[in-house]
């Protein structure tokens, strides 16, 4: 029998209408950037022993498969709504990073440095998108990101409404 969950249908709404206004304008941040900072710093440290590319471009990678280790996480413990919550913060870290993308020609954002990359402070994406001779491509590169972003902000908000109704192992336990 199915029964819904007010309380798991009123949050998973909540967080819907919330990260679609974050992806409907990323540039503008998200209560999740100040998790989001130390996790992609961390990242660099852990990708360095990669090599120098892969320390670079190891902040933005660390950034997206943290959150998205919780939610296989969660999916392999048959909690599915919780995975379905948690996925909003894998879209959400992906729009992050489309702005820190977008920002690879221009170089405008303030970096943990304090300066911007145009004022001499590195910066990630034209690093990484240099290396490849795709800096001309940076709107097409940022905009693929953000589309990924999208996409997962809106699977994320059909499974967390879906599962607000549909029974889980967490809930099977409670029976």
């Amino acid at each position: 029998m199915t029964t819904t969950n007010y309380f798991k249908l009123v949050f998973a709404v909540l967080l819907t209408a919330y990260f679609l206004w974050v992806a409907y304008d990323p540039m503008q941040g998200s209560f999740l950037d100040l998790v989001d900072l130390p996790i992609h710093e961390t990242g660099h440290l852990l990708f360095r022993l990669l090599g120098e590319f892969m320390g670079i471009a190891g902040g933005s990678l660390l950034q997206v498969i943290f959150p998205a280790v919780f939610v296989g996480y969660f999916y392999l413990h048959g909690k599915y709504y919780s995975a379905a919550i948690v996925l909003f913060w894998v879209g959400q870290s992906l729009l992050n990073v489309y702005v820190y993308a977008a920002d690879a020609v221009v170089m405008q954002l303030v970096l943990t440095s304090g300066l911007t990359g145009s004022e001499g402070s590195f910066h990630d994406w034209n690093y990484m998108l240099s290396a490849f001779d795709m800096l001309g491509h940076t709107k097409t590169v940022a905009g693929l990101i953000r589309l990924s972003g999208t996409i997962t902000i809106l699977a994320a908000a059909a499974a967390s409404i879906y599962f607000s109704f549909a029974p889980q192992v967490e809930d099977v336990d409670e029976i």
